[in-house]
This record gives C-alpha cells, sequence and structure tokens, in this order.
C-alpha cells in the first residue's frame, strides 16, 4: 500500500496541515497493541467524536517501526493550542491518554499535545 501513495480527503474550502511525530517503545508486541487499538473496531468512539468536536478534520497517523506522523488537517482559522486546550478536557480524553501511553515513550499523565512534538517545513 505505502509504495501506491495514499488518497487524500477533499474539501470544498482551503485547509492547513499539522504534521506531528512521536515514538513507540522498540517493542513488537505492545507496537501491535498499538495500532490494534487505534482500529475502527477497537479505537474509542468518544475520542473519535472529541476529535471532530474541537475543530480537527481529519486526522491520519503513520507508522515505521517505532516512529509515528501523524497529519491533522483543519480549517484555516483553527487554533492549535486553543483546540488542544479543549480537547485535554473532553470526557475520557485523560483515560484515552493514560491508556496509550503504556505503548508510548513518553509520561503516562502527559496530555496530547505534551506526547507529541509539532514538525515544521524545510522551506
Amino acid at each position: 500500500m505505502k509504495e501506491k501513495g495514499y488518497e487524500i480527503k477533499r474539501y470544498d474550502y482551503p485547509v492547513k496541515r499539522y504534521c506531528q511525530t512521536m515514538d513507540l517503545k522498540d517493542n513488537p508486541e505492545l507496537i501491535a497493541k498499538y495500532r490494534k487499538c487505534h482500529s475502527k473496531v477497537e479505537s474509542w468512539p468518544e475520542i473519535r467524536k472529541g476529535i471532530r468536536s474541537v475543530g480537527i478534520l481529519e486526522m491520519e497517523i503513520y507508522i515505521e517501526k517505532n516512529h509515528l506522523f501523524m497529519i491533522v488537517e483543519t480549517p484555516l482559522d483553527f487554533d492549535w493550542n486553543v483546540a488542544m486546550e479543549q480537547l485535554a478536557s473532553l470526557p475520557r480524553q485523560s483515560e484515552w491518554e493514560e491508556y496509550v501511553s503504556a505503548f508510548q515513550l513518553c509520561n503516562s499523565d502527559a496530555s496530547s499535545a505534551q506526547k507529541w512534538r509539532l514538525m515544521g517545513l524545510t522551506r
């Protein structure tokens, strides 16, 4: 699949992207569990709903070995800091962050905004 590329969602209006990275613990069993908990069947509906409720249009996580790369698409007027603050206060979000921290190289009490490192363009 990755050799063929990935189709992107199209919008009728301009959007912007945020790119982030994080590492998982370098343990194949934990990585498999991380993948499973993010599957359509296993992911928590409250978390997916919360992501949308703060204005995120699309969120994709790519994985290579134990390295994660996330692409977040939002409307142009999206405010990252405000949205991450809102997201952290939503029901079950802190529970989710604690749960997935078992797989991630991070503190177990860290919020999503504290775990993921925003990346910048090279231009």
